[in-house]
């Protein structure tokens, strides 16, 4: 049975939370879900014009990677999530717990490509780059920039382990957008986040519940929650905009706080409710069924997520086995993509994500990996790479598909958080002949 120790409440904190003794009490917030409370702006919580709309700018990074990774990396990140769920028989802080000697490892973030936004802690600020995750609900740094403490930086404890603490500091968004008091990991050692800081964790608030082994129904707000509570946003929703790039470093995206922005999208958004079904219930999921063109269908309707921290799109073993032979891609082994012929992309058809009865058409273009960017994932100028790859799990366990960076860089998204719900609109990127 696992019987916690302090370095393992240190390393809970970056995994699923962000205190590691006791939940942050702010101000209106408690243990109920931040959407049943109705609330006003609280004095002391932050500052910023009555309640509006922030916008942060996002840029879109490659690593130069090489064999295999970007495949190798999403599937990692794919495995931690389904490892992360209740459904596996704990929380996440319970299915890390025997590595809390180790220096913090975010598998569960694909290191190939990247979105990340700046953000300022403390007063006087220090800047972060942090990548923007959907799978995540933490918000922490110190990966490659240290953490550096300011005259508003509050610790929550007196922990002593080389893992990393907790702080409660004040952090600035966009917009002017500042709170206070926000509960902040500080990691003392990670690996694998060359270039970044570390995360901002967009995800659902329960993400955080359940990594506190004393006390398994507490939870730790977000920053969105936070904001949210405070008065500062209009709507409890997240927009997310993200668009195709030939270039290893562009700011191309962005996430609004608050509302939509309506110059990213074309025509109305369509929203479904979360879905219900275990694993993919605990993260921004939803149902929806994929046909290839007129061949059929190659997934049956079944629950997955959207998510910004997966690069590729992934679906269940036996779905991905049925594209393949659909496309007649054939693996290749120096990226772990399927990689098809000239004439076999001549004759590549739409791919339909069939959500809450409308259908979204990847169309062939949108299928394959940018060929200005080939060599930066270890391919070949010339070579013609499918985005859809394999998840590793057979459909039918609860989360059979991941809808990542590929998807949404052609589709904009709404994390409506309030009503429970997602929205999908397509954008001027949809149909455009851009990889």
């Amino acid at each position: 049975m696992f019987s916690p120790s302090l370095c393992t409440l240190l390393l809970t904190l970056f995994l699923n939370a962000s205190a590691y003794a006791s939940p942050i009490s702010l101000p209106g917030l408690t243990s109920t879900p931040p959407s049943a409370i109705s609330s006003p702006a609280l004095p002391g919580s932050g500052s910023l014009a009555p309640a509006s709309r922030m916008v942060l700018p996002l840029a879109k990074r490659y690593n130069n990677t090489g064999s295999a990774n970007v495949v190798k990396f999403d599937q990692a990140r794919a495995k931690a999530i389904r490892a992360r769920t209740r459904q596996n028989g704990g929380s996440s802080a319970v299915e890390y717990a025997a590595t809390s000697d180790q220096p913090f490892d975010e598998q569960a973030t694909s290191k190939a490509v990247t979105y990340t936004v700046t953000v300022q802690i403390g007063i006087p600020p220090t800047s972060y780059q942090l990548v923007v995750d959907t799978g995540s609900s933490t918000t922490w740094v110190g990966a490659e920039k240290p953490f550096v403490p300011s005259t508003t930086t509050q610790y929550t404890g007196d922990g002593v382990c080389y893992i990393g603490l907790e702080v409660l500091d004040t952090i600035t968004l966009a917009n002017g957008l500042t709170l206070t008091n926000q509960s902040i990991g500080t990691a003392l050692a990670a690996k694998g986040f060359d270039g970044f800081d570390g995360i901002l964790g967009i995800g659902p608030w329960d993400l955080t519940c359940g990594s506190f082994p004393t006390d398994l129904d507490k939870c730790v707000p977000t920053v969105t929650d936070n904001a949210w509570v405070a008065g500062f946003l209009d709507k409890y929703e997240i927009g997310i905009s993200f668009r195709p790039s030939q270039q290893m470093e562009q700011i191309n995206g962005e996430l609004t706080y608050g509302d939509v922005d309506r110059i990213k999208y074309k025509g109305y958004i369509r929203y479904v409710p979360m879905t219900t079904a275990p694993r993919a219930s605990e993260y921004v999921g939803y149902d929806q069924s994929i046909t290839y063109g007129d061949q059929g269908i190659i997934l049956d309707t079944s629950s997955g997520i959207l998510d910004t921290g997966t690069t590729l799109i992934l679906i269940a073993t036996d779905a991905f086995q049925r594209y393949q032979d659909q496309t007649g891609g054939v693996q290749d082994e120096d990226t772990g993509l399927l990689r098809i012929t000239e004439e076999q992309y001549g004759n590549l058809q739409d791919l339909y994500f069939n959500i809450g009865g409308v259908q979204y058409a990847l169309i062939p273009n949108a299928q394959i990996w940018p060929r200005a960017l080939n060599e930066a994932i270890g391919g070949t100028s010339d070579g013609i790479y499918l985005i859809v790859s394999d998840l590793g799990s057979m459909s039918g366990d609860g989360l059979d598909f991941i809808n990542g960076m590929s998807f949404l860089e052609r589709f904009y998204a709404v994390y409506d958080i309030g009503n429970s719900r997602v929205g999908l609109a397509e954008t001027a990127y949809t149909h455009a002949e851009c990889n």
